[in-house]
């Protein structure tokens, strides 16, 4: 399969805000001139475009978006409630480094919050659940074997991620799962570089969407954790080869 055979992106009738990545808890988000900012240099960030550990210069950015420093100021407060840049003393703000022990906590409490919402959805049942995660599927399964479409596959995750938390009925639990996952799309790039990844990953989100729709949960739930954890352990060893060949 190419890219000119994907399947078209069938589950994007259920996103309406999440392309909103930033402010996906919200479920029509008007964004503020600070948030609009903020949503603008996060999507940077979580595409590569912005290297780690890179200056963001305020009057560079007040410059390009034709604003004072003051919403620029507020913007960068956002994104580093968000995990995505770091405010240093003198330094100003810097794209926040990729960083071993922040991924295992992250993929520890991801796997924990999505393990709630996997309970939530078994006990509820909403009627477009399996509609919604076949869809998913099916656009997981055609991106996995393809040559550089990580990122489209890592982003299909969160996606899945962040509307199956809509389903499952509770607002604090989707606002915490949102924000984590936002916080480890980077990470689960780096885990699903590889094709040979992202068939594996795919392979048990096939097994444990069967499993739910059988109604067994806490096989579903086993197969979340080995899924999220087997791609938190590959980002861990690809951040651990890049420091190695840094010193």
């Amino acid at each position: 399969m190419n890219s000119a055979d994907l399947p078209a992106d069938l589950f994007a009738a259920w996103e309406s805000a999440v392309a909103f990545r930033l402010f996906a808890d919200q479920t029509e988000p008007t964004l503020s001139i600070p948030e609009q900012i903020a949503a603008r240099v996060g999507e940077r960030i979580l595409r590569g475009d912005m290297a780690t550990g890179e200056r963001i210069g305020e009057q560079e950015l007040a410059a390009g978006t034709g604003v004072s420093r003051g919403p620029v100021r507020e913007a960068l407060r956002i994104l580093e409630r968000e995990g995505l840049v770091t405010i240093l003393p003198r330094r100003g703000a810097i794209v926040t480094e990729l960083n071993a022990a922040e991924v295992r906590e992250l993929m520890e409490v991801r796997a924990g919050l999505f393990e709630m919402v996997i309970r939530k959805l078994h006990r509820s049942r909403p009627p477009e659940l399996f509609a919604l995660l076949d869809a998913g599927l099916a656009r997981l399964l055609a991106l996995a074997p393809l040559e550089d479409r990580g990122s489209d596959y890592a982003e299909t995750v969160y996606r899945i991620h962040i509307l199956c938390a809509r389903m499952a009925g509770n607002q604090r639990l989707q606002r915490m799962l949102t924000g984590l996952s936002l916080q480890s799309l980077r990470y689960s790039r780096l885990g699903l570089l590889s094709p040979a990844r992202r068939q594996r990953s795919a392979a048990l989100w096939q097994q444990a969407i069967e499993a739910l729709r059988a109604g067994d949960v806490e096989r579903t739930i086993a197969l979340t954790h080995q899924r999220i954890e087997e791609s938190g352990d590959e980002a861990l060893r690809r951040i651990d080869g890049a420091s190695a060949a840094r010193t």
